[in-house]
């Protein structure tokens, strides 16, 4: 037998324990058991997670602090004396930095959209809901609004006495304010979002003024309010009900994708003992059934009862069982990262690692980094002068004064960068063809930057010439930037000589 004395556990763990002691456990086969139906029809159960230290909770509070660093402050970047990062929607332009995409550039966010479900698959496979866990928009802003909570109202027990006493000053005081810091980072978060798409240093000045658009005051009151109530109130409902991913990452995950697992071959059967017990020898596992790994769940459930849909692969419950371990000297490791293969074959880490370059893996990565090279590869080459050719079908060729035949067009010149530039228009593929612009003749045109401009051109050759009928030219526009650096555009059309 060992000498050493029995764990201390404090007030709200012990009394955690004994509820858990007392309460049924579920079957995990043959039938449903009466608590499965009742947890199925009864009204949502608040929940209160417990805070938790260990290296994953440091882990959530770096990614909190660097996916809001992002958001609250990228907006204020400038590039060129502009928003670096500006979907203006208005304007029809979305600004990236040094980047202008038009509407017409809408394929790059259709291969964006690809690369992100190629990279959900990929990440899936390997690590089920890591995203969820740390950088979904639900799980960092309830961290933050669970942290503001804890600051106001307490840890766990603290929150479950509060909201079961009655109402007092004292509870009114505490409810108020949470709100209230609460509501005041949702109305940040809201306002934040509007600067992606309006001027956020106008947008401030719009706030102080109240001089701001109707679907400016929508989207930032109807985004605020989706925070505040999501964040505060809906919680892990969102993620096990209304969020799709929870649905189908079952059909992503096999036995060898890296989840938060139980190893049921090590804890079983769990139960309470003292650390006087030699619990191997009573034929005890590792788990003491302390519930912690319950209580810390942002889900509220219970991962010794296998994988289930609703973790959010977020390693609170690791963390926790990893405190309870070295109170009773145990290994780490009951609840930990690793795969169910690795369980049921006793597998080790490093064994688990190898057979995580499956042929489902490899696959997901050739497809994911080819695509992605070719998105790299297409903005850098894209050309920022683009060239659209109207035909004016009203009058598709006419003979004017002077013997020449006479075709009218609209060219549609769209510059994506941001520096102006000055077009010198040719045209092809008729001899002694001549293009100018319709209302002043001219073969120059000046663009402003990441700006677009229609042109009216008439393009004439001598008639007579030309055998009557649709003839195929080339429009050409070589501009000329104010650095010096030239570029050069070519659309074909037809030129018509009537009979």
């Amino acid at each position: 037998m060992s000498s050493k004395p029995p764990v201390k556990l404090d007030q709200e763990q012990s009394a955690e324990a004994a509820s858990a002691r007392q309460r049924p456990r579920v079957r995990k086969a043959g039938g449903t058991s009466p608590q499965v139906e009742k947890a199925l029809s009864e009204v949502r159960r608040k929940i209160y997670p417990r805070s938790v230290t260990g290296i994953y909770a440091r882990w959530r509070v770096i990614m909190v602090f660097a996916t809001q660093l992002i958001f609250y402050g990228l907006p204020w970047l400038q590039w060129n004396g502009r928003q670096a990062v500006l979907f203006d929607l208005a304007a029809r332009k979305f600004y990236l930095f040094g980047m202008v995409l038009w509407p017409q550039d809408v394929i790059y966010l259709a291969v964006l959209l690809v690369i992100s479900a190629f990279a959900l698959f990929l990440f899936t496979a390997m690590a089920g809901r890591l995203f969820c866990g740390y950088a979904c928009p639900q799980t960092v802003y309830t961290e933050i609004f669970m942290w503001v909570e804890r600051r106001i109202e307490g840890d766990r027990l603290a929150r479950i006495r509060l909201d079961e006493q009655p109402w007092n000053a004292r509870k009114i005081r505490l409810k108020v304010s949470k709100h209230i810091v609460w509501i005041l980072i949702a109305w940040w978060t809201g306002s934040t979002f509007i600067g992606y798409f309006a001027p956020i240093r106008e947008l401030g000045m719009g706030l102080l003024t109240l001089s701001l658009g109707p679907w400016q005051w929508f989207w930032m009151v109807f985004y605020a309010f989706a925070t505040w109530g999501n964040a505060g109130f809906m919680r892990e409902a969102v993620c096990k009900y209304m969020c799709p991913y929870a649905r189908f990452q079952s059909v992503m995950v096999d036995d060898d994708t890296f989840v938060v697992t139980y190893d049921h071959v090590r804890g079983e059967p769990r139960g309470g003992r003292s650390r006087r017990v030699d619990h191997k020898e009573a034929g005890m596992g590792d788990c003491v059934d302390c519930s912690l790994c319950v209580q810390v769940c942002p889900t509220g459930i219970d991962i010794r009862d296998g994988l289930q849909y609703m973790c959010i692969g977020c390693g609170a419950c690791v963390d926790a069982c990893d405190t309870v371990m070295d109170k009773m000297n145990y290994d780490r490791g009951l609840i930990r990262y690793t795969s169910g293969r690795a369980i049921t074959d006793g597998m080790t880490q490093s064994q688990v690692r190898k057979r995580m370059l499956r042929p489902r893996v490899l696959i997901y990565s050739a497809i994911l980094g080819l695509v992605a090279i070719a998105f790299v590869v297409s903005l850098a080459t894209r050309t920022t002068l683009r060239m659209d050719i109207i035909r004016d079908r009203g009058t598709l060729g006419r003979e004017v004064p002077g013997g020449m035949i006479e075709n009218v067009y609209r060219l549609q010149f769209m510059n994506a960068s941001e520096s102006p530039m000055t077009l010198t228009l040719g045209v092809t593929g008729v001899p002694e063809l001549s293009v100018a612009t319709a209302d002043g003749g001219a073969t120059m045109v000046k663009i402003d930057a990441a700006s677009n401009k229609m042109v009216p051109v008439v393009v004439r050759a001598p008639a007579g010439q030309t055998t009557p009928g649709l003839h195929e030219i080339e429009l050409t526009a070589i501009g000329q930037y104010q650095e010096g650096n030239s570029i050069s555009v070519v659309e074909r059309s037809s030129f018509f000589v009537p009979k």
